[in-house]
């Protein structure tokens, strides 16, 4: 760093690192955290909510969670003022695709689409990258339910779960052991995305206003959105600290014997 490598978005290091686009990630990691699970029979997205104020109306607002097209939404972590002008990029891709082909866009496509545009950001001087690393979900009649993740640097993959934002590392350490490859139904998700969050979160009590949760089914040849009312969260919660209590009685006994 003595040598300000990191001055120009475009110096590599001697190591062969872009240190802007190491910083943009940096920032991400301290952003509220997004959780994607990919189910048979649908996909879940849970995303931290950080801005709680009483004041805001829940009917029109969502900080972390966008509706791209009917096939597609998003989660966001990082800078929110980037991720709302990348969302705008996305929605208009969408439709300039739906405009000339007259068939809504393929999910990886327009991901790939996307990463291009952020790519470019890493590449010519005089801009930064875009500090926002984003989640996407949707179906398309190519590959069904498909679950994306994008990065500052324009690097994208499919994933079956995975988390971005803080504490992502242990939330992917807890997904590895806990998911089940062949035959996790969309219930069963959310289960494991309560489950997973009341470990890596900072908070003392995990509850309904803290956690945007938003499924995307597939109901007579139409693509449902749905974001979960804070009630029924509060019952997923609720039925997750009933069994952890359970299992610590089990435990309990167990050791008496």
């Amino acid at each position: 760093m003595a040598r300000r490598y990191d001055t120009r978005t475009t110096i590599f290091s001697p190591e062969g690192r872009l240190y802007q686009v190491e910083y943009a990630m940096e920032a991400i990691s301290h952003a509220g955290t997004c959780l994607g699970i990919l189910a048979t029979n649908g996909i879940l997205l849970v995303a931290e909510r950080r801005n709680i104020n009483k004041l805001l109306d829940e009917v029109y607002y969502s900080e972390k969670i966008y509706k791209l097209n009917d096939d597609i939404v998003c989660s966001v972590a990082g800078i929110t003022s980037d991720a709302n002008v990348l969302t705008n990029e996305l929605r208009l891709i969408a439709q300039r695709y739906l405009l000339q082909y007259g068939e809504p866009i393929p999910c990886e496509q327009l991901v790939s689409w996307l990463c291009d545009v952020k790519q470019a950001y890493t590449q010519y001087g005089g801009k930064r990258p875009f500090g926002v690393s984003i989640l996407y979900m949707g179906w398309d009649k190519h590959y069904g339910y498909q679950l994306y993740q994008s990065d500052p640097s324009g690097n994208y993959g499919g994933w079956k779960a995975t988390c971005i934002g803080h504490n992502s590392a242990a939330a992917v350490s807890s997904l590895k052991q806990e998911y089940d490859n062949n035959n996790i139904t969309l219930e069963e998700a959310k289960a494991l995305a309560i489950k997973v969050l009341s470990k890596t979160l900072d908070l003392n009590k995990l509850s309904g206003d803290k956690v945007e949760m938003v499924t995307l089914t597939r109901e007579n040849g139409k693509t449902i959105t749905r974001i979960l009312p804070m009630s029924e969260v509060d019952a997923l919660i609720a039925e997750h600290d009933r069994l952890e209590a359970l299992a610590e009685q089990a435990k309990k006994e167990k050791q008496k014997l």
